[in-house]
């Protein structure tokens, strides 16, 4: 058999950002848009998912279902993670705290959006691969381990903050680290099922949340 080449990697690629499109506008209703912003679908077109995920799964990296990285956790199916970063609203410029860099792939992807990326993991080993990972690749985000629930103080206000795991509620670190006129994105529940849920804070400091469609994730881990 033939060596994969970029050129397949490609084509893997599109036919993974065309499902997602199908997601979109099968869920349009409920996420508010029956496709994904133009600047996500460069950037789910753009970035090499294939790295992102552990060697042995590289060929299953582009198929729509969540994979094993490891230590409990999953790399989100490719819908999941588009639809998070479509809530996100992300504009270029945007400082974004990430709770949950995994192995690094929403963060890229937000990255080649534009964004400036901090990203805090919780398992050292996630952590500095990323950084090597990113390094490599040319990705401009800055990560750290720690207790994704208090946030990254040093680099607050936030524009936006993607939390990758489950809450029953928005930790109030990251609620105080979110800018005025800005939002969470975050799955809200307990061990089962989750909603996948928008929080935004006003203005005035107001705080709104927005239950978009169930999810599961793993839940976020605290350190004592």
């Amino acid at each position: 058999m033939k060596p994969m080449t970029e050129q397949h990697l490609a084509l893997f690629r599109r036919h993974m950002v065309e499902i997602i499109e199908m997601h979109f506008d099968l869920s349009g209703e409920e996420i508010g848009t029956d496709e994904p912003d133009p600047q996500l679908r460069r950037a789910l077109m753009d970035v090499p998912r294939h790295l992102f995920v552990p060697q042995s799964l590289m060929l299953m990296a582009y198929q729509d279902t969540p994979l094993p990285i490891g230590f409990d956790k999953t790399i989100s199916q490719p819908f999941i993670g588009a639809l998070m970063l479509e809530l996100l609203d992300l504009q270029p410029g945007a400082r974004v705290l990430e709770i949950g860099t995994g192995f690094g792939y929403q963060a890229a992807v937000m990255a080649d959006m534009g964004a400036k990326v901090f990203s805090v993991e919780v398992v050292e080993e996630f952590a500095e691969a990323a950084k090597t990972r990113f390094a490599a690749l040319g990705y401009d985000v800055e990560v750290r381990v720690g207790d994704g629930s208090r946030g990254w103080a040093d680099h607050a206000p936030f524009d936006r903050i993607l939390v990758t795991a489950a809450a029953r509620e928005v930790p109030l670190a990251l609620i105080e680290q979110l800018g005025p006129g800005s939002r969470i994105v975050i799955p809200l529940g307990g061990d089962d099922v989750q909603q996948l849920s928008v929080v935004e804070k006003s203005a005035g400091g107001e705080i709104e949340t927005r239950q978009i469609m169930p999810v599961r994730f793993t839940q976020l881990e605290e350190i004592a």
